[in-house]
């Protein structure tokens, strides 16, 4: 096999505040050669999501944070470029977790096989993957929407909200988005079939959300936070319940918003109005369900009845600075780089 230069992201030092090119060391390293049971996989699609920025810290969490000098943690939809293992053939394709960067090794653990010629292979790093699967199970298992309630999603367009608000729609509810712009409002309400969206950018945002969901809220899924969670607390009715998938808005700060203690307020609100607000992390609570969900999403893809989009950026390089576009909302679908060709 000819020598093969890889390149990579590597965490350089922690962010503090928004990631900066500084934090990351761009390398080019030289494959070893392949040994017995082992696969080259060249990286095709690069899965850039939220939950990276928490990586970045070392603060305590649910996974542990990436060390410095390692690679960036990422999902990855890669092709087998050699093998000298049984299990896999050259050009197959492969759903992995190598990372930010242009190749990887592997003895074949954890990879699951896409085939020879799937259809949409970066599919499987958005609504046939961890944003699909989070969408369905936050929804429908701690949400549990009913006919005729009215759902709030945050982030709307974002490849879990936008597939939350048509997962509603198909359950029989009023469905109400939240974005940033009047673009992708548009494309809520006219595309994906929501009743209404409010962009978060309006002097009057409050209010408008308010009209919209004339009958309180009774479903919020939470991937924002901030101000607006503030203008949805009053708005909740008796028994809501609100999946708690993510805080963008706060992933980048470095001290507590200033203002008023509102956490009184909060716990207030939760205990008179019954409401129930749960933190999930989907493989980890769910991964034994997804079967269940990969059946519903293929049938409901396979009829027209989800649309999907993809935020595509082509180049290695552009890794960083397509993350902070995501964290910053400027993104428009699911963001995925496009790493290599494929073969």
């Amino acid at each position: 096999m000819q020598a093969i230069s890889n390149k990579q992201f590597t965490l350089k030092s922690r962010p503090h505040g928004a990631p900066t090119l500084d934090n990351f060391a761009l390398k080019s390293v030289q494959m070893p050669e392949l040994q017995q049971g082992e696969v080259l996989l060249r990286t095709i699609y690069l899965s850039l999501d939220p939950y990276m920025r928490g990586r970045m810290s070392d603060a305590k969490s649910y996974a542990d944070p990436v060390e410095i000098g390692d690679v960036m943690v990422g999902a990855t939809v890669c092709q087998v470029e050699a093998s000298k293992n049984d299990k896999f053939s050259e050009g197959e394709w492969v759903l992995a977790y190598t990372g930010w960067q242009e190749y990887a090794i592997s003895n074949g653990e954890g990879l699951m096989p896409l085939g020879k010629e799937p259809s949409n292979p970066s599919y499987a790093l958005g609504i046939m993957g961890m944003p699909g699967f989070t969408a369905y199970m936050g929804l429908l298992d701690i949400g549990a929407p009913k006919e005729g309630e009215t759902v709030v999603v945050a982030a709307a367009t974002g490849p879990v909200g936008a597939t939350v608000g048509q997962i509603a729609k198909l359950k029989g509810c009023k469905v109400v988005g939240v974005a940033g712009g009047n673009e992708k409002c548009q494309y809520a309400v006219e595309k994906l079939g929501f009743d209404a969206c409010i962009d978060h950018r309006s002097d009057d945002f409050a209010k408008q959300l308010a009209d919209a969901c004339d009958a309180g809220i009774d479903v919020y899924y939470e991937n924002v936070g901030g101000k607006v969670f503030d203008a949805v607390l009053p708005l909740l009715n008796t028994a809501a319940r609100v999946p708690l998938c993510g805080l963008v808005s706060q992933y980048n700060a470095t001290e507590l918003p200033q203002g008023p203690d509102r956490m009184g307020a909060l716990m207030g609100q939760i205990l008179s109005k019954r409401i129930r607000m749960q933190g999930f992390i989907i493989f980890d609570d769910y991964g034994h369900r997804y079967d269940e969900f990969a059946t519903d999403m293929q049938k409901w893809l396979s009829e027209g009845k989800i649309h999907y989009r993809e935020h595509l950026v082509t180049g290695f390089e552009k890794t960083v600075s397509a993350f902070n576009d995501m964290i910053d909302g400027k993104n428009f679908g699911k963001t995925v780089v496009q790493v290599n060709k494929p073969l």
